[in-house]
């Protein structure tokens, strides 16, 4: 039997030992005030990872034109920057999470970054997912779904990722002149993956009439900004509500009702479920939390105090798969691991161990195939191979992270708890060696469920 403490730390935390949290208050709490995690380990703006992507990509179209000996140092020094700014998100998380006085609230931002999928498919746009994170959901974690959606829809980085900056109102005066279209992509996954759900219901017609509402919606060299001339004139209907007026009005709106729609309560109330408690949660808590989202308006800490007050929510029985980059974060926690040292790991040891390790394991840093984000079925990380990868990085990998690695019988209660599979702890006693025993622990079923 996990005591709740431990539980709290293991399911909605980062691993043992817990820190900052040991119940359903002390979790709610790290959700309220200001994020302090951006002030100790700050990252890119939206205008920055911008200005790198422009330069990058205008550096190698010059060395492609110029062929000579500057151009091409120049194009040099910028996939440099270009490999060590890949880095720069994971080794950023890593340390947020581990310095965290809430791991609730680092999982929270990552629960919802994942919601809303922003992929950098140009290569010089590597600081742009993080900087989504940081400005549109953080602030958002323990607000109302309502602010979040706006600020996600809205960012620079979805606005590019989704291919709205290509999108043109067919009647508009960009679209009559250049005969442009429109493009369905944001539309399209703000209904069926941010909001609604693709079980819900609406029709194509919602999708079209939502994209041509979405037309002016665009970016420039300063982030957001809404270009008129690019929207698709006159008033549209979307799930029965007719939206008209020009401007940025019709869309905020359109954006709040869908935000408080009943069906978006139930599908982010059962994402959340899903995530944190189990593949299969139970109806009952699920009916709960989405009764909170739809009377407080959509108000996210009630939301996640639902869940926590629900017993479904503190089932001993740990029945969900620790993603990979969760796995690696509990492990260098119960390594001692903080995110100074992580700041100041050389690029190549980071490199090698945490963001080939995290691909290798099937979780490439901000990758995941589509806008759906990463799956959240134990049997999609839980494979052969994958296994196989979790387990090579438990045996291989702490030995190169720390120099004194924890004395194996200490790190079995330290990091499985107080009631730690008996097998696992006659194992780690035995090992050969301290890595051996330390593999043993982080290799094993229970440190990789939460």
């Amino acid at each position: 039997m996990i005591p709740p403490a431990e539980l709290a730390a293991i399911r909605f935390g980062i691993g043992l030992p817990f820190v900052g949290a040991s119940d359903a208050a002390s979790l709610l709490a790290g959700l309220s005030g200001p994020d302090p995690m951006l002030a100790a380990f700050p990252g890119p703006t939206s205008a920055e990872a911008m200005a790198f992507k422009r330069r990058g990509t205008q550096t190698a179209a010059r060395s492609r034109k110029e062929d000579t000996e500057t151009a091409n140092k120049a194009e040099q020094d910028v996939r440099r920057e270009r490999r060590a700014a890949q880095l720069l998100g994971p080794r950023l998380a890593l340390a947020r999470a581990l310095d965290a006085p809430s791991g609730f609230r680092e999982r929270l931002v990552h629960f919802w970054a994942d919601h809303f999928t922003v992929v950098s498919r140009n290569a010089f746009a590597v600081m742009m997912p993080g900087a989504f994170a940081d400005e549109a959901i953080r602030p958002h974690v323990g607000g109302r779904f309502a602010d979040m959606l706006r600020a996600a829809t809205l960012h620079p980085g979805m606005l590019e990722y989704l291919d709205q900056v290509q999108s043109v109102g067919p009647n508009s005066r960009t679209g009559r002149r250049r005969k442009r279209g429109l493009n369905e992509n944001l539309a399209r996954e703000l209904i069926e993956l941010h909001t609604l759900g693709v079980d819900a219901t609406y029709a194509q017609a919602d999708v079209t009439q939502m994209a041509e509402l979405l037309t002016g919606l665009s970016v420039s060299d300063q982030g957001f900004e809404f270009r008129p001339e690019k929207a698709e004139p006159g008033a549209e209907s979307v799930l029965g509500v007719t939206y008209a007026g020009e401007g940025m009005d019709p869309i905020l709106a359109a954006l709040d009702d869908i935000a408080a729609r009943p069906d978006t309560a139930a599908h982010i109330a059962r994402k959340l479920a899903v995530h944190f408690v189990s593949d299969t949660p139970d109806p009952a808590m699920v009916d709960v939390m989405t009764r909170a989202f739809a009377d407080t308006g959509g108000d996210l800490t009630a939301v996640c105090r639902a869940m926590l007050d629900h017993p479904a929510a503190w089932v001993p029985e740990l029945a969900k798969a620790r993603q990979p980059f969760d796995f690696v974060v509990a492990a260098l926690h119960a390594l001692g691991l903080d995110g100074t040292s992580v700041s100041a790991m050389p690029d190549g040891p980071f490199r090698r161990t945490i963001f080939n390790g995290l691909a290798a394991m099937g979780q490439p840093w901000q990758s995941p195939r589509g806008p759906d984000g990463w799956p959240e079925a134990a049997d999609a990380w839980i494979t052969p191979q994958l296994l196989a990868a979790r387990v090579t990085w438990a045996m291989e990998e702490p030995a190169r992270l720390v120099r004194d690695l924890p004395e194996p019988v200490a790190l079995v209660t330290r990091t499985l708890g107080s009631a730690p599979d008996e097998r696992v702890a006659w194992a780690a006693a035995r090992a050969e060696t301290r890595a051996e025993g330390v593999g043993v622990i982080f290799a094993s079923p229970m440190f990789n469920r939460r």
